[in-house]
């Protein structure tokens, strides 16, 4: 990139000037940020997530002569500009929870309330992540990150539905919350646990449902320990790649034509929308998604059902300008692998932004309006 510093300040020329060459090509306000890596010699598998939303994410971008490559940061930039990337807006208020048997962290926005609530679990690798909770609160949503789910724990793989719907019904009955206008949002596993409270639980009515690379291939019943063990049955489908990383869409196909191995979706009555990506290397979240619609189409449904699906994009389609990662070390049975989540960088980024803006769109209609919730956006 050719950069004429006496022109205009640092961050003007990121927004406004042609990228010739490296992570990322053209003009990309946000390049910088989506195209990151792990610097070279770094070990192999790393995601970059944010742990502590209390403290911006602090990203320092220089300029450098010439074309640099390793041994760069011997030299002295030409210009350093340190940036800082919020999670939480002001005002937004983080709780613990520790209540029930529940473990999670609530975040409320600014203002007196009441606000519509969400339900955001994120998927198989366990864990507590609050970024996404915390953004959706930065946009009006009393969200609460659910820990649900840690490969670490025995007795994390023994929660059954109940545990979700007395997660559920924590947020519902916060004195800040529209106590009729709560949903669920989920990744991964958690749209698979978000698909089977919207379709099976006689407690858990949400208003609507986020479900981003989400299946509903499994038995009804069962703990998420159940659920892992009906895809290890499938174990010998897993293929490898070139690199050795393991690729894990294999173990999901065909899709079942026995109902009893399937979510019922056809008893879901409230709007849901299903975000794929069509490189998800990890699970045949696009062909589940077809299936679903047939279903709920013969089931008399399918008016609430709206799909989202992105050429080139992979599994794990995160909050916009996340860098994208397609290839990650997840722990299998006590051991450390690189699963294939697939995607390429630029159509993969380009998805978490646009499927952001829907999902808010999507929130909006169906959280906010006063009539009753809709489906398509």
């Amino acid at each position: 990139m050719y950069i004429n510093l006496r022109r205009k300040p640092l961050l003007s020329v990121i927004a406004d000037d042609l990228s010739c060459g490296g992570t990322y090509t053209g003009k990309e306000a946000m390049g910088l940020l989506w195209s990151m890596r792990p610097v070279p010699g770094s070990r192999e598998g790393l995601r970059l997530r944010k742990l502590n939303v209390c403290i911006p994410q602090l990203v320092n971008i220089s300029v450098y002569s010439g074309h640099v490559g390793v041994g760069f940061r011997e030299q002295d930039p030409l210009a350093s500009v340190l940036t800082e990337r919020w999670y939480m807006a002001p005002g937004v208020r983080r709780i613990d929870i520790k209540e029930k048997g529940v473990r999670g962290t609530l975040f409320i926005p600014h203002g007196p309330g009441p606000f519509p609530g969400l339900l955001d679990m994120w998927g198989g690798g366990g864990g507590l992540l609050e970024y996404r909770a915390a953004l959706l609160a930065s946009h009006g949503y009393a969200s609460m990150a659910l820990e649900y789910f840690n490969p670490a724990e025995v007795n994390t793989a023994e929660l059954e539905l109940n545990y979700f719907e007395t997660a559920f019904n924590i947020v519902r009955d916060h004195p800040q919350v529209m106590s009729d206008r709560v949903g669920l949002f989920g990744l991964s596993l958690g749209s698979i646990v978000s698909i089977s409270l919207a379709a099976w639980s006689s407690v858990v009515k949400p208003r609507c449902c986020v479900c981003i690379s989400g299946n509903h291939t499994h038995a009804r019943g069962g703990t998420i320990g159940d659920v892992f063990n009906e895809f290890i049955t499938n174990v010998h489908k897993v293929r490898m790649d070139e690199n050795n990383y393991e690729i894990w869409r294999g173990m999901g196909l065909p899709i079942p034509d026995d109902i009893s191995q399937k979510v019922d979706v056809g008893k879901i009555n409230c709007p849901i929308l299903l975000v794929n990506g069509d490189d998800d290397q990890n699970w045949p979240t696009v062909e589940s998604a077809e299936d679903m619609a047939q279903m709920m189409r013969a089931a008399g449904n399918e008016h609430l059902l709206t799909r989202l699906e992105y050429p080139d994009a992979g599994h794990l389609i995160e909050p916009p300008y996340s860098p994208h990662f397609r290839a990650t070390k997840f722990l299998k049975d006590g051991q450390k692998v690189i699963l294939l989540w697939g995607g390429t960088t630029k159509p993969h980024s380009d998805a978490q932004e646009d499927s952001w803006k829907k999902i808010l769109a999507f929130l909006q209609q169906n959280m906010y309006s006063s009539s009753g919730p809709r489906a398509k956006l």
